[in-house]
């Protein structure tokens, strides 16, 4: 309605402060500090009030589009985007979808705005506890924090699985592989695969899982970080592995939108993206303090399927067999001498399935037995009717019964 002025409370302090020059309460200079602006914006505005009265205060702007606003054909284009083809993506990366793939450049920001000023509910982080944050390692390759992520990464289109996620606590850079499960098979392998192509880590930052950590004893994945020299550190809670989880849940969001464009369906086509593109690309995005000094360990010299495997002792009985998972192996005479009974062995399978038993770090030739083995020359004593043991036993039973006869006369 013409006439009725809507000022905010800045506009209303600033009549108030500039009223005290012209009762000369203030000096122009000292207007200007209480205003927070310059002495030629003071002359400027105290012009316009003489011209205009008081809405000469008013921004020149007010009600009207700025002049470094988008185009409205744009913000409408842009939200008719995001309803048909990532109506599930955040601002951030719904922003970053824009320039890949329609080269439009919009900030973030400003397409949230934009999304919850047409009613589109963008997601919102959940307010959790603070917790105190712990320094990043100094070096790169110092810890490596360890874990596998369970979650529907192909939206229904495949099986679900696990992501295995190894990040760097330094640098933030990762490795990734899919598997079925967070099984042991699966984790030495990829560890194994992550010492071939980085080196070997100081030390690994891993949770409770049954895989890794076992009270009173080595897990295989534990024996084997031990024999690299791999330190072994165990979360007493998820929040304490914080940075390899806010990872796992930004590839919830990231990788399963990658996925879903890119129609994969499957483990292996999944781990073939991951090793082709996806990795590479994240952490060009999200890792940090690129000039750190690498202290991985060089893996020459190591044998790694050796040390990736499953690995037990067992007994040598007096046959020359051991015992393995209800089956019997014989033992073979070879290049290497044969330990003695009573003595211990270890049996090694590899990851590829293939079975290596040694004794004193030396490999022995062996056959697995299809039943368990005969004892030779050992005869089953059957001792005669008139054995002394078996009157002894014709006795007892003959007190037994008169003793029970004479209870139930009794």
């Amino acid at each position: 309605m013409e006439g009725i002025l809507t000022m905010s409370q800045k506009e209303v302090d600033r009549i108030g402060v500039l009223s005290s020059i012209e009762s000369d309460n203030l000096t122009l200079e000292e207007a200007a500090g209480v205003l927070k602006i310059s002495s030629r914006q003071v002359y400027r505005i105290i012009k316009r009030l003489k011209l205009e009265g008081t809405k000469g205060v008013i921004h020149k702007l007010r009600g009207r589009t700025s002049n470094r606003g988008y185009p409205e054909e744009l913000k409408r284009k842009i939200t008719d985007i995001y309803r048909r083809e990532y109506w599930d993506y955040g601002p951030t990366l719904f922003s970053e979808m824009l320039v890949e793939y329609h080269n439009i450049s919009v900030d973030h920001e400003t397409i949230r705005k934009w999304l919850r000023q047409q009613a589109i509910t963008t997601s919102l982080r959940k307010k959790r506890p603070h917790r105190r944050k712990r320094q990043r390692r100094s070096c790169y390759g110092e810890l490596l924090q360890f874990d596998g992520s369970y979650h529907d990464w192909f939206e229904g289109r495949g099986a679900e699985c696990c992501l295995i996620n190894c990040v760097d606590d330094a640098t933030g850079k990762v490795y990734l592989k899919f598997v079925l499960s967070e099984n042991t098979h699966d984790v030495l392998l990829t560890m194994w695969e992550y010492v071939k192509k980085n080196g070997i880590p100081r030390s690994i930052y891993t949770d409770r899982g049954s895989v890794y950590y076992a009270e009173g004893k080595l897990t295989d994945f534990g024996r084997a970080m031990k024999e690299l020299s791999i330190e072994m550190i165990f979360a007493k809670s998820p929040q304490a592995k914080g940075r390899v989880e806010r990872f796992n849940r930004t590839l919830q969001d990231r990788l399963i939108k990658a996925l879903r464009r890119e129609g994969i369906s499957s483990i292996g086509e999944a781990n073939k993206y991951l090793k082709e593109f996806f990795t590479d690309e994240f952490n060009d995005k999200f890792s940090v303090n690129p000039e750190l000094p690498d202290v991985h360990r060089s893996a020459n010299g190591y044998q790694l399927e050796k040390i990736f495997c499953y690995k037990t002792t067992r007994q040598v009985r007096n046959d020359y067999t051991i015992n393995l998972n209800g089956g019997y192996i014989q033992l073979l005479k070879g290049e290497s001498p044969l330990p003695r009974p009573k003595q211990d062995v270890t049996v090694s399978r590899w990851l590829n399935g293939q079975m290596h038993i040694y004794f004193n770090k030396q490999e022995i030739a062996f056959e697995e037995l299809k039943e368990k083995p005969t004892k030779k020359g050992y005869k089953i004593y059957k001792p005669p009717k008139d054995h002394p043991w078996r009157k002894w036993n014709q006795k007892m039973a003959d007190d037994k019964r008169r003793n029970s006869l004479g209870a139930a006369l009794g």
